[in-house]
């Protein structure tokens, strides 16, 4: 299976989303702010990241385009979690280089299911 790294500052989501896909069969790599997504994906070399766009200090849509700009990380699958659900909030997040937009509240089972469709895409 795959190693995904997910930021989220809210422990209660974070906690969901860890149980949930490791349930899935997925080692988790989880932290709580974008400053500490980007350190994990240089030294983890996770599968997929999965960014909150709203966390103090450097939200996931910063994160997302300092992910795309690194050589290292420009390639890796990126998903956005957001309880901003306009569409120029996703256009925004996609044109940051998202592969993929889930907004807030969401079905977990409909999480591990997108996040299986956008490693199954990256890895084609």
């Amino acid at each position: 299976m795959a190693t995904i790294l997910i930021a989220e500052d809210d422990a209660d989501i974070r906690d969901l989303v860890v149980f949930k896909l490791e349930q899935s069969g997925h080692t988790v790599i989880p932290v709580g702010d974008g400053r500490s997504a980007l350190r994990m994906a240089h030294e983890q070399d996770p599968d997929i990241v999965l960014l909150d766009v709203m966390m103090p200090g450097m939200s996931g849509i910063d994160v997302c385009r300092e992910l795309r700009r690194d050589a290292q990380t420009a390639e890796l699958p990126i998903i956005l979690l957001t309880a901003r659900a306009q569409e120029s909030d996703v256009e925004n997040g996609l044109t940051a280089g998202a592969d993929d937009y889930i907004v807030k509240p969401f079905s977990p089972r409909v999480l591990a299911e997108r996040v299986q469709s956008v490693l199954t895409r990256t890895r084609a």
